[in-house]
């Protein structure tokens, strides 16, 4: 009888199990999420440190090595920064500057962005290369001319400087209205023609309605502008009339000139505040302008 050999079978091939597509997701939100938090911490963490600042004594924030946390919450040093200056009187300057500032800036820049963007003349890209080129020039080139012009015109000590800049536009503005208004329907426009209605009342009736988003992005960002001026007020206004942010650098200091920096914290503070009020407001105009301009 014949002895008969059975061959071992090879074990099937394993097959390398696929990775759940959930997990991956999981996996990935938690990976952006972790670089969001640390990126909003470095972020806020200059605000922070103001605020702790803002709470100290004197002397802890003279103490070697750093004394990180206060001893005891010093909130008066709040209301001090409040009262050892005429705060709401510069801050009302401040208001009264941006808010001129920007609503005329905003209505300027996009009345010349409609004109870059629905009108059709020689050298039009070229003048418009121009304007874009002049973004690249410091504000220190032109503030000594810009200062000369004003004091030759006696409006040193007065707010015409900040009507006059916010009739001349501002030129990332201007891009930001050209691009917009670039990517609205040929449509509205030739029908409004038909119609009988000029460009004049094109922009009004029209473009300029459906243009609220760049509206409140154009704004928020020309009131940050001249809110968080410095150079301009110092030079050409008088200790009487001058912003908030003129009055915190200048007015916080000890008898022998130092300065005391517990209360330019505290008002910095303070100063922030309008600024983070205004975007909370428009935030949604704010990013919806910012994130659809250009887009056709």
């Amino acid at each position: 009888m014949t002895a008969t050999t059975v061959t071992p079978k090879a074990p099937d091939a394993v097959t390398p199990k696929t990775p759940d597509p959930a997990v991956r997701v999981r996996a990935s939100r938690l990976v952006l999420y972790t670089v969001l938090v640390v990126i909003t911490g470095l972020m806020l963490g200059p605000f922070g440190w103001l605020i702790i600042t803002g709470l100290k004594t004197t002397p802890e924030l003279a103490a070697s090595p750093v004394h990180w946390l206060p001893d005891r919450i010093q909130w008066h040093n709040f209301a001090d920064a409040f009262t050892n200056i005429d705060f709401l009187g510069y801050a009302r300057n401040s208001l009264v500057i941006s808010l001129i500032y920007a609503t005329l800036v905003t209505l300027s820049s996009a009345w010349v962005g409609f004109g870059f963007a629905r009108l059709n003349a020689p050298g039009k890209k070229l003048l418009f290369g121009v304007l874009l080129g002049s973004m690249m020039l410091p504000q220190m080139i032109t503030l000594f001319p810009t200062y000369l012009i004003f004091a030759k015109l006696g409006m040193v000590d007065t707010y015409w400087p900040w009507v006059l800049w916010g009739l001349a536009a501002a030129p990332y503005l201007v891009f930001l209205f050209r691009q917009f208004f670039a990517g609205m329907p040929r449509e509205l426009e030739e029908a409004a023609i038909v119609d009988g209605c000029g460009y004049g009342g094109i922009f009004w009736r029209i473009f300029l309605p459906q243009s609220w988003p760049v509206l409140a992005a154009s704004f928020v960002i020309a009131f940050t502008w001249s809110w968080g001026d410095f150079i301009a007020p110092m030079l050409l206004l008088s200790s009487d009339r001058t912003t908030l942010s003129v009055a915190l650098m200048t007015s916080y200091v000890t008898p022998g000139g130092l300065p005391v920096n517990n209360l330019l914290a505290a008002g910095s503070v303070m100063y922030v505040v309008p600024i983070l009020l205004i975007f909370l407001v428009a935030q949604r105009g704010f990013v919806t302008g910012m994130s659809t301009t250009g887009l056709k």
